[in-house]
């Protein structure tokens, strides 16, 4: 029998082969997909995040971990779909135009994505016109903006000003972060909320969409 304690340490300590190794066999022995997620690797991934933020983990180990999550979520993926599961919310993510620095970015995705999120992500350097499009195509509930640059804080608000003018501005949520970001910015531009690590970005994605049931990821 596959101990599944396994697959919550090896999410927290980055094995990848381990957690792919682990899910595989216990789905072959019939295990939930379901509790697969959310009673070991979202918890693992939490605390990640719990360690990142107090500085017993950095870059390295937090993206370590979020590969030995992908790892394992490539074969729980299509048990979910086909069994109708849905994510907790879906994030539509990028880095805002003129600013093709993705570091935080890719954290913030990552962390998302182990805590439950179908993460779309559009990489830097994109318009709103791409949000725009993504956050319709996909039915996001939250779109997260990341900028490095301050001189291009300022597509920010052309991004959060283009939702409005699209008529989307009350249906999606709009996060934003960055080195240069801060919660008073958030709050001049419009913004639903302001992550100044990935972890509070987690956490502020949950406040956001509190009303669906953290069961899976799908597509």
């Amino acid at each position: 029998m596959a101990d599944l304690q396994n697959l919550y340490e090896a999410v927290l300590n980055g094995n990848t082969k381990l957690a792919v190794d682990t899910t595989r066999q216990a789905l072959e022995e019939g295990a939930d997909p379901v509790v697969l997620v959310t009673q070991y690797m979202i918890p693992a991934m939490d605390e990640v995040g719990r360690r990142y933020e107090c500085e017993d983990y950095f870059v390295p180990e937090l993206l370590l971990s979020a590969r030995a999550m992908k790892g394992s979520l490539e074969l729980i993926r299509p048990l979910l779909v086909a069994s109708g599961a849905q994510p907790r919310g879906r994030v539509v993510v990028g880095t805002v135009k003129g600013d093709l620095h993705d570091i935080g970015k890719n954290l913030v995705a990552a962390m998302l994505e182990g805590s439950g999120f179908e993460v779309i992500d559009l990489g830097a350097d994109v318009s709103p016109e791409r949000f725009i499009e993504a956050a319709k195509q996909h039915n996001a509930d939250i779109v997260c903006l990341s900028a490095l640059l301050t001189v291009t804080m300022p597509s920010m608000k052309k991004t959060v000003d283009a939702f409005q003018a699209a008529g989307l501005r009350d249906s999606v949520k709009i996060m934003v972060g960055g080195a240069p970001v801060t919660a008073r910015f958030a709050a001049e531009i419009g913004a639903d909320g302001y992550g100044e690590n990935a972890r509070v970005a987690v956490e502020m994605a949950r406040m956001l969409v509190p009303e669906k049931a953290a069961t899976g990821m799908v597509q």
